[in-house]
């Protein structure tokens, strides 16, 4: 069994971050072990929230790890908290992979062509070193666009997006995926940009008028357990942007109408259904 380790935050209630990514990549098949940058009551749509910041367990946690000599097929990082916090993860990063480990970096800082309120551009530039160290990193076009100084866009064609891939290949990862992507009227997805092959990809689907907290979460998580599977970046994406955009649908029938995040668990049995598939078809 393939183990991913996965870097983030703890919302208690919420559906993001790692009460996402520990049941997605679970269900998928892959040992997840988790290593918690903070633990909140709530995510941070809640008001109110209480924050425990546990920077200061990291190395501790890693420490142990080391000596019982753990070794992870997959190092996945989302939401982290300061710059520190970041340095502190690249040397996580580097201390555990080896030829075989996949380093996967959601870079979760902004979206709409802002930043958070607790970041800023040095922050963004601290992610742009996060990235240089991964394999592969998922930012959105508002991310994506802090971290290569690229003015962001609300109207867009094809040729800016593959002109922000190639400005993302340049900090150094090898697979450079853009979240968000919409390249037709009512569509959204993916592309992304293989700098070894030097080949695109891209998958787009019907946009679902709606936006919910974690979303991003579900897809990067999906994504990893793909990949783990042995699907390739394209199938990967293509589940995984499917998944996200079923959540988002079976959330809107529900008729509590839940605004926190989506009811993600009720469509976990379609994506193994579909995984299945995917894997015996590769």
């Amino acid at each position: 069994m393939k183990r991913i380790l996965t870097i983030q935050d703890i919302s208690c209630l919420g559906k993001c971050s790692t009460t996402v990514a520990l049941p997605i990549i679970s269900a998928m098949g892959v040992e997840t072990v988790i290593l918690p940058t903070a633990v909140l009551s709530t995510h941070t749509m809640f008001k109110n929230f209480t924050c425990k910041d546990l920077s200061d367990q990291l190395t501790p946690i890693t420490d142990h790890w080391r000596s019982e000599n753990i070794h992870f097929d997959a190092i996945y990082t989302g939401y982290l908290g300061t710059e520190e916090e970041i340095d502190t993860v690249i040397r996580i990063i580097n201390e555990f992979r080896d030829e075989n480990t996949l380093v996967f970096v959601d870079p979760a800082m902004g979206d709409n062509g802002k930043l958070y309120p607790a970041f800023n551009d040095s922050y963004a530039k601290k992610n742009a070193s996060l990235c240089a160290a991964a394999d592969v990193i998922v930012p959105n076009i508002t991310e994506a666009s802090f971290m290569t100084d690229t003015p962001y866009r609300e109207s867009y064609d094809e040729a800016y997006v593959r002109d922000l891939l190639g400005k993302l290949a340049a900090l150094g990862a090898k697979t450079s995926i853009l979240t968000g992507v919409s390249l037709s009227e009512g569509k959204t997805g993916v592309m992304g940009y293989d700098s070894v092959r030097k080949t695109f990809f891209s998958y787009q689907n019907d946009r679902i008028p709606a936006a919910f907290h974690g979303t991003g979460d579900i897809f990067s998580s999906t994504v990893i357990g793909a990949i783990m599977n042995g699907l390739s970046w394209g199938d990967a994406c293509a589940l995984a942007a499917d998944f996200t955009a079923r959540t988002i649908e079976v959330t809107l029938e529900d008729p509590k109408k839940p605004w926190y995040g989506v009811n993600f668990e009720a469509v976990i049995p379609e994506l193994l259904d579909r995984l299945r598939v995917a894997v015996v078809h590769q």
